[in-house]
């Protein structure tokens, strides 16, 4: 959701549930309650039409599709979605807190995030005569090592940052060193210095490495993918507002300061933009088995998180717009 006072933004993703536009794979499922989060931000907006004379302002939606894709919100700044707006808010259902919960905080939530993958090319052969070859799955084990020292031997314990190979590929036959093998894997980090800094030393220690063991590598970072994304990062002023509105809604109890996470978000491309805030509500309740987080195959949502969703759009929107009137016009 976006406010404008001028205009205010609230942002939802578009999930398949049952309509025209459902998953073309039967029984598959996203499972990150996208589907509820657009029910959420139209069961505010309902409530907001109800009050509208009580607005001091303008309230735009954005039903946002390709979160997970990390182009959804770069194309939807690209086509105006932020033109003359003070700040954006999103909300993003949690198996982590009860229902109804609001969590959040100041200051970076959630890290950047990119991929990568690298070929490393040798010289295959029979691996009963090695002499004759040049092995690329060795270059590749010594990269794979070498990664993991970026962050235990470079990186600031104090700032927090991943790699992670998860894929390494190559080979068919147990007695036949390959041609080539590709490794690949993902890197995060909550400030962008380090992130760009992590970028640059993977592509230096694979290199490095394909180099040492004679190999040679090309590494891909899905640049023009768009598969980069930059922290999530709340406006310290905007959280105080999601706070305070929380506070309302659901009792001061039921808000919580809650730690950042290695996970990314495409609404930080937002967040670079306009003032913005990022929170969770929580939707775990045991008696009924939503227990499970986002992308699991058991997957569930308490329905009873809805209502509570709805009404924290609404009253976020009407109060940030209503004190701000004194800096604003109404539209």
């Amino acid at each position: 959701m976006l406010c404008q006072f001028r205009s205010l933004r609230f942002r939802s993703f578009i999930e398949a549930v049952e309509w025209e536009h459902k998953s073309k794979s039967p029984g598959k499922m996203h499972a990150c309650g996208h589907d509820a989060h657009v029910t959420m931000l139209l069961g505010g907006a309902k409530i907001l039409h109800q009050r509208q004379h009580l607005l001091q302002g303008t309230v735009i939606l954005l039903f946002q599709p390709a979160e997970e894709s990390g182009v959804g919100s770069k194309r939807m700044i690209e086509e105006g979605a932020l033109e003359n707006v003070e700040g954006i808010f999103a909300m993003h259902v949690s198996s982590d807190y009860p229902t109804s919960v609001i969590g959040s905080k100041p200051g970076p939530l959630l890290a950047g995030c990119g991929f990568f993958k690298a070929v490393i090319t040798g010289k295959g052969g029979h691996a009963a005569i090695p002499q004759h070859s040049i092995d690329p799955i060795l270059a590749g084990s010594a990269s794979v090592v070498s990664l993991q020292h970026l962050v235990s031997r470079e990186a600031n314990p104090l700032d927090s940052q991943v790699v992670s190979v998860a894929a390494f590929n190559g080979g068919g036959a147990l007695n036949v060193i390959p041609d080539s093998v590709t490794i690949g894997g993902t890197f995060r980090a909550f400030s962008n210095d380090s992130f760009y800094k992590l970028r640059q030393r993977i592509e230096e220690v694979i290199l490095g490495q394909a180099a040492v063991h004679r190999c040679t590598a090309v590494v891909d970072f899905f640049e023009k993918e768009d598969q980069f994304y930059p922290p999530t990062f709340n406006d310290k002023d905007m959280h105080k507002h999601v706070h305070r509105v929380a506070a309302d809604v659901v009792g001061l109890h039921n808000f919580k300061i809650v730690p950042p996470m290695m996970g990314a978000e495409d609404f930080a491309f937002y967040t670079e933009v306009t003032p913005a805030a990022f929170f969770y509500i929580g939707m775990r309740n045991e008696a009924i088995g939503s227990i499970h987080s986002g992308h699991s195959p058991y997957f569930m949502i308490d329905e009873n998180v809805l209502p509570t969703g709805a009404a924290m759009h609404a009253a976020i929107a009407e109060r940030f717009l209503n004190e701000h009137k004194s800096r604003t016009t109404k539209l």
